[in-house]
């Protein structure tokens, strides 16, 4: 009788263990044409967590509507972000963060494996773990490039993780992180970010902080993920020293009829506008990376709207990508919830560092 369990070579005894970090991120199409982001819709949209409706009412529309109509629109607007050599910004930050955190973490004497996944596309979870365990890997924490825990985006991650667990025969420990909203230095890191813009560009009458937006519904239902942005955009305001006059919280990304969480963005900005308001500011604080979502319908769609209702200035704050506050803040949430593990240098380097140092101590005496 076949066994469901991917089969894998005898432990081998005496090896030493290796700890490892996966920076997990939402996804992005391989390519930006109608067929790569037609697979990449059809696993993100069947996702049960993103899409709460019944498989037996979403799945004609999702086949028979979604993925014949849109993939090709979606594909025009991941042309205009889609850079000729660095392909999409999405997994080209994801892939720096992840080697920059890797040498940050080297720096403060860990010894880690990194690498980084994809929930939706390549490289996926499921390939990244497998490939850590080839390294050798027996302890994996699990980060999502998610600030704002959401059912919808951190628990899918851990779905992901859990159902490549059931596969294995010798299951490395596994950790995870849930949030990390309030973190001082990812605060910090977004202040950072802003405060650059205004130093080098000049500071707008108005800061819009816009998280990627979910379904009014998942907040009644439990989910934090509204309540925590709100915490993030009160720090941060606090941080830059805004009064609630001055700053406003929205969510983007609105998918569907259904109610979501409102404000609703790009109408905020043009309300905005016609009452008056000249200039604007805008971040996104819930991206750690820039994407479709900030650079396509903040950088180009907002601003048109807002431009077109009569504001006169528009300025996007870039994510924090690479930047060296947040690699230092990615850095130190690792380090808080790698405690404990041995993160050190592996165990035939420490062996004869001890042994160089007998030695060394013997011929003094």
């Amino acid at each position: 009788m076949p066994s469901r369990f991917a089969p894998e070579p005898p432990t081998p005894h005496g090896s030493a263990a290796r700890t490892a970090v996966l920076l997990c991120n939402l996804g992005t199409p391989d390519a930006p044409t109608p067929s790569a982001v037609r697979r990449y819709l059809a696993q993100f949209l069947s996702d049960d967590r993103v899409v709460e409706i019944p498989k037996l009412a979403w799945w004609p529309i999702l086949h028979g509507i979604i993925l014949r109509t849109r993939p090709a629109k979606s594909a025009a607007k991941y042309a205009t972000v889609w850079h000729p050599q660095d392909g999409s910004p999405l997994a080209h930050w994801t892939a720096r963060q992840a080697l920059l955190l890797r040498g940050w973490l080297g720096e403060a004497g860990h010894n880690v494996l990194v690498r980084h996944a994809m929930r939706y596309g390549n490289p996926s979870i499921a390939s990244e773990l497998d490939a850590l365990k080839a390294e050798g890997a027996t302890r994996i924490l699990i980060l999502p490039l998610y600030p704002q825990y959401s059912g919808t985006t951190t628990a899918s991650v851990f779905d992901a993780v859990y159902d490549w667990a059931r596969t294995q025969r010798h299951v490395p420990e596994l950790r995870f992180v849930n949030r990390y909203h309030d973190d001082a230095g990812y605060i910090d890191a977004l202040a950072q970010r802003v405060e650059a813009h205004w130093r080098n560009a000049g500071r707008s009458a108005h800061l819009v902080m816009s998280f990627h937006g979910v379904p009014e519904r998942t907040l009644y239902l439990g989910d934090p993920y509204h309540c925590e942005s709100q915490k993030t955009g009160r720090l941060l305001a606090e941080r830059l020293g805004l009064t609630p006059s001055q700053y406003t919280v929205t969510f983007q990304s609105r998918f569907g009829k259904a109610k979501w969480l409102e404000p609703y963005t790009e109408p905020t900005l043009i309300a905005m506008a016609q009452r008056g308001v000249q200039s604007v500011d805008v971040v996104c604080p819930g991206f750690t990376s820039d994407c479709l979502e900030t650079l396509e319908e903040i950088s180009q769609e907002a601003r048109e709207a807002f431009l077109h209702a009569g504001g006169k200035a528009f300025a996007y704050i870039p994510c924090v990508n690479d930047s060296a506050p947040w690699i230092t803040a990615l850095s130190q949430i690792a380090q808080q919830h790698l405690a404990g593990w041995p993160v050190g240098r592996p165990a035939e380097a420490a062996l004869r560092q001890t042994a160089e140092r007998a030695k060394a101590m013997g011929a003094k005496s």
